[in-house]
């Protein structure tokens, strides 16, 4: 029954709280956050802890994966220096200032370190939510640097876990090699796993049921045995959902496609809610657990919080410049974008439920069996960064995106109508052989060939799409016939643009969206009888 009931208060927390966030206009992350901690303190709620297994097994492969089959692998490509150096170089840094900040207040090396590699990664739910109003490029490297960065840290953590509770030092060799080995290996299994659910969808594609199943299992495939093996589970995820987003347009058929985004969508939207409840419910068992020694604890996640901030912020001050002094060629001058453009990348380092769950995963005892010095200490510092950066961050954001100015990429647009150009013009290619393969007739022929070409002459005019006549009923089933014939070539053509890396993965899927829902109308429903 008690389980019974979380699940209520959690799905009902996450409605209400998401229709507070619409009205009041405040991040519905935030909102849910602040409504777990208020949670906290009902007593029939308040020994609800946050599993970490349920989190890092768990929560974090489903919406990983989600989140890499909505990236583009074009702009990951092309921004591939500047997310490697957020992804790794900058979760070492902060870890490293971190830890060394931590541990002149006191705490032990090997925990210093341990808290700064809870506290290095930014998290991926929490910037699901703020790439929607960045341009492509600022929002894929955010994205991409999210997905990556919790890979990056959990090598360091179990690093530092690891000299913890043996009472030994960190080695810089083998954190080198651990960290080598987690990422080559991860970065192997997710390309195979990736490829072989490619294969095994074209077996399957014609039933929705098991390939909505198959999606369901993806994440878990590519996460289970990256574990098993100890690499990192969080690489092997991200490359084989790009692996998937990369293949999957030739092989999954419209209705499927429909089926599995909706249950995606829907499913990362009530997993990321009950992450930020579920953080929230954490508030008393952490007080209690400190006792009179909150405010010591406050006062240590304050200065933590304003380190994270700070190293991220001077982070994005320096390295631009040591970049442009170092590469000077003209491609890379024409990529250069300004401080107040690039400002929003370094304020949106918000932590969030990886870092809890990695610090309430800390273990209770030394393997000597003493008490884990610090370890309350960890979990209170964790929990305070948490809702320090949501609250100031969160809150101030959108004040900063609309101080910096951030267009719309121009880019994307002309892509969108170059793909719908391709289309048209792939599909006026196809009619005829089309149109004698099914035996149309010829004034149906003509009527569509004369509604794409009109399409195609106001593609790059503000006049609008042409207003579609009315059609008799004799041939209405015939042309509804021919266009669903000409949708695969529409289809291969924006592939074909995207494998020639003139569209990214983006536009092809918004273009795509609109083929699919075409498909769906012009399909007839199957015969009950």
């Amino acid at each position: 029954m008690d389980g019974l009931i979380l699940v209520v208060v959690l799905g009902a927390t996450i409605l209400g709280g998401g229709m507070l966030a619409r009205r009041i206009r405040v991040p519905a992350p935030l909102v849910l956050l602040v409504a777990g901690a208020a949670l906290s303190f009902v007593p029939a709620l308040g020994d609800v802890e946050l599993p970490p297994e349920l989190v890092l097994l768990l929560f974090l492969p489903a919406l990983l994966y989600w989140e890499s089959l909505n990236t583009s692998l074009r702009e990951i490509r092309d921004n591939l220096r500047v997310i490697v150096l957020l992804a790794i170089v900058l979760v070492f840094v902060t870890a490293f200032a971190i830890a060394w900040l931590a541990a002149s207040l006191g705490l032990p090396w090997a925990m210093a370190l341990a808290l700064g590699a809870i506290l290095s990664p930014t998290d991926a739910t929490a910037v699901a939510a703020v790439v929607r109003s960045l341009p492509r490029r600022q929002g894929t490297i955010l994205r991409a640097e999210s997905l990556l960065n919790d890979g990056t840290a959990l090598v360091l953590y179990s690093v530092a876990v690891g000299a913890a509770t043996a009472g030994a030092s960190i080695s810089f060799v083998d954190l080198s090699l651990q960290f080598t080995y987690a990422y080559a290996l991860g970065i192997a299994i997710g390309l195979v796993i990736g490829y072989g659910v490619y294969l095994l969808r074209r077996v399957i594609r014609d039933d929705r049921l098991l390939s909505g199943t198959l999606s369901m299992l993806t994440p878990f495939l590519a996460y289970l045995p990256a574990e098993l093996v100890g690499a990192s589970g969080v690489v092997a995820v991200v490359v084989c959902g790009l692996v998937v987003s990369h293949f999957g347009p030739r092989i999954i058929t419209a209705a499927t496609r429909a089926q599995t985004y909706g249950f995606w969508q829907l499913a990362s939207y009530v997993l990321n809610g009950s992450l930020f409840v579920l953080i929230g419910l954490e508030l008393k068992p952490v007080l209690d657990s400190l006792g009179p020694a909150w405010p010591e604890a406050l006062l240590f996640g304050l200065a933590c919080a304003v380190g994270v901030m700070a190293v991220r912020l001077l982070w994005g001050v320096t390295t631009p410049y040591l970049i442009r002094a170092l590469d000077r060629r003209p491609a890379q001058r024409l990529r250069r974008i300004g401080f107040r453009q690039r400002f929003p990348l370094s304020w949106a380092g918000f932590r969030g439920a990886v870092s809890l769950a990695a610090a309430l995963a800390l273990p209770e005892e030394t393997a000597a069996g003493d008490p884990l010095p610090g370890r309350d200490l960890v979990i209170a510092v964790t929990f305070v960064v948490i809702l320090f950066t949501l609250v100031v961050q969160g809150l101030t954001l959108p004040a900063i995106v609309r101080w910096s100015h951030l267009g719309p990429d121009p880019r994307e647009l002309d892509e969108e109508l170059l793909g719908e150009q391709r289309m048209l013009r792939a599909a006026l290619d196809a009619l005829p052989g089309t149109a004698v393969e099914l035996g149309s007739d010829d004034a149906v022929v003509d009527a569509l060939r004369v509604g794409y070409e009109e399409r195609l002459t106001l593609i790059h005019r503000e006049d609008g799409r042409p207003e579609a006549a009315a059609r008799d009923g004799s041939r209405a089933d015939e042309e509804d016939e021919l266009r669903l014939a000409l949708l695969p070539v529409k289809r291969e053509a924006l592939i074909a643009l995207r494998h020639e890396r003139r569209i990214d993965d983006v536009i092809l899927r918004r273009l795509q969206a609109r083929l699919d829902l075409e498909e769906l109308r012009l399909s007839r429903p199957p015969d009950d009888e």
